[in-house]
Order: structure tokens, then sequence, then C-alpha cells
């Protein structure tokens, strides 16, 4: 992989040269993408965004020493994966601190619940509300590498080769993962899917 053919990689020899400016421009293309991938990996947005600012932190810190390898955003979702399961593992030790975030108001909470009988189209939204928010549930079950792989697939810039890199495994193995992630995530939807209201399978 050539900078010359990646922008970003250009950027981060930039950075290697000090340019404050060419960081500030990966900060900005890629703060959102990290945010999702590790928010959806843990659920929690608070610590999605803390963990989101340590991977710039080391991506900045390990400026001097960069080479460009592959594209820049295999080494910087790399750099979020390695953060993710260390945060994982540290929340398989200490339970209590593993908590969804939830609206700390019970008002917003109750608020999404109520649709709007003045718009015709809020019970539409609502469904789409629900629909969407049974998909994150059915990926936060996935186990840590499927879920992963699914989220890293939904990102433009990483091909099945460059997403095999950041899980470390072979590209067979990652075909594999995105694989049975989607024939699970179809199965855990199939009864809503089926009727357009959920039902519940049990």
């Amino acid at each position: 992989m050539s900078a010359e053919f990646d922008p970003d990689a250009a950027l981060m020899l930039r950075v290697k040269q000090g340019d404050t400016a060419a960081f500030a421009e990966l900060v900005d293309k890629y703060k959102r993408p990290v945010i999702n991938v590790v928010y959806r990996m843990i659920r929690d947005l608070s610590e999605a965004e803390d963990i989101a600012q340590n991977v710039f932190v080391q991506v900045y810190k390990s400026a001097d020493r960069y080479k460009v390898a592959s594209k820049f955003s295999t080494w910087l979702f790399t750099i979020a994966r390695n953060l993710c399961l260390n945060e994982i593992r540290r929340r398989s030790r200490h339970p209590t601190d593993s908590m969804d975030a939830t609206p700390a108001d019970p008002d917003e909470r109750s608020a999404q619940q109520y649709e709007d009988k003045r718009n015709p189209l809020a019970s539409e939204s609502i469904l789409q509300s629900e629909l969407a928010q049974k998909i994150e549930d059915a990926i936060s079950e996935l186990p840590d590498n499927q879920r992963l792989a699914l989220l890293l697939c939904k990102q433009d810039e990483l091909s099945y080769e460059e997403i095999a890199k950041v899980l470390n495994c072979s590209l067979s193995a990652t075909k594999s993962l995105i694989h049975r992630g989607r024939e699970t995530l179809k199965e855990k939807l199939k009864p809503y899917l089926r009727t357009g209201v959920w039902e519940d399978p049990s």
C-alpha cells in the first residue's frame, strides 16, 4: 500500500512530520465512524466517546513510528478493535460496569413510546424506530468477533481483506464470521420482518 493511493496515509505521513492540521483532518473524517463502531460494540455512548478519544491519542502518539503498511483506516480500526476488546474484558471482570446506556430521564424514555396522533406518519416512524432497536439488540447479542466483523463490513473504507487484518484472522474466517453474523440476525429478526409487527418467538 502506497500513500500515493491512500490520501489518509498521506495525511498521516504529514502528521508524522508534525502537521497538526493533517491530524485534525483525520480526526474530523473518522471520529464519527470510530464512535459508531465502538458504541455498537460496548453499548455505552459516554464510554464510546472516551475510547474513540483514546484511539486518536494513540494514533497521534504513534505518529513517529507510522509506516504505510496498509490503508490508514485498517490501522485505525485495528487500534479501535484492541481498545474495544480491552474494555469488554474489563467489563467481564467487573460486570456491574456493563449496564447498557439508557436515557437518564424517565420522561425521555417514555416519550419515545407514545404515538403523535397529529402526525399520520408517526406510527410508521415508531415502527421503523422499533425495528432499528430490534436490529441493534440483535447485533449486541452476537459474539464479539461476529459483531465487530459485521460493523466493520458497513464501513465503506474497508474491504474483506482489510477487515481480516483488523480482526487478525484469515480472509476465509472473516467471511465466515460475517456470513454467520448475517444469518443469525436474519433468524432473530424473522418474526418482525415476516409480519411487520414484532412477535416474540417465545
